[in-house]
């Protein structure tokens, strides 16, 4: 199981938001690729970016700083927010993303989503974001009546390389995963499942292993590494021992 450390662009510099509320954003470090440096160098082999700003807006807006991570660390790098047309996919995977992640746009354009995944394999991820077990869309910002499971299904014969879901509820309020939806969205369809949202200690990274019984890929993390209750180190050692 692979550990994804969090990077959450606000106006260039590293931040952590609680319940994706933009007002209650807290930054953490002003050198996103610093950050990734130190990240790589805990042993990290995958790194998960997203840009807030670009997710409101619906273009990237913190580009330069995905840019410098890029050519600061060799590990895999994945990015969502304010993908949502081709060019742009097409012009991250050229400058060096791994994967890009596309939430919004698999509401608003599913079209686009099943050209992206068949057109780039294995390197488009689906970002499922959910309250109350329902879709939210433009940056957590605006709520639909989609349920998770009936998204993340049509998209299950697209090839999409893996489907990241967050419970916003849970996002920065250091209260724990909501483990159960998550895997139950992992029974539901024949997708790569990661876990976001509420990770904050190494008891419920122990949990998710316990849990999980091989069905989901990895887990993502943010807030819990920045200010020291999972230390990246370690977080990628247990993981990776529970493979």
């Amino acid at each position: 199981m692979i550990f994804f450390p969090a990077i959450d662009l606000k106006a260039g510099q590293c931040v952590r938001l609680v319940h994706g509320d933009m007002e209650q954003a807290t930054v953490f470090n002003d050198d996103p690729a610093a950050q990734a440096r130190a990240f790589a160098e805990a042993g990290c082999t995958w790194l998960h970016m997203v840009d807030l700003d670009g997710a409101f807006a619906g273009k990237p807006e913190n580009a330069d700083a995905v840019a410098a991570v890029l050519g600061a660390v060799d590990i895999k790098v994945q990015l969502g927010g304010g993908i949502r047309d081709m060019r742009t996919i097409e012009g991250w995977l050229e400058r060096g993303l791994e994967r890009v992640i596309l939430g919004t746009v698999a509401v608003r354009d599913p079209d686009l989503v099943v050209a992206a995944c068949k057109a780039f394999p294995g390197h488009v991820a689906l970002g499922i974001d959910a309250r109350d077990g329902f879709v939210a869309v433009q940056g957590w910002a605006e709520a639909t009546e989609l349920k998770t499971e009936e998204l993340a299904k049509r998209f299950e014969d697209a090839g999409a390389a893996a489907l990241i879901y967050t419970d916003i509820g849970r996002d920065g309020a250091m209260q724990g995963p909501n483990l159960a939806a998550t895997l139950s969205l992992a029974d539901a369809v024949d997708i790569p499942v990661i876990l976001s949202g509420g990770v904050s200690s190494m008891d419920d990274l122990k949990a998710v292993i316990a849990a999980d019984k091989g069905k989901l890929e990895g887990v993502i993390s943010g807030r819990a590494v920045y200010d020291g209750r999972i230390d990246p180190r370690d977080a990628v050692a247990l993981l990776a021992e529970a493979a």
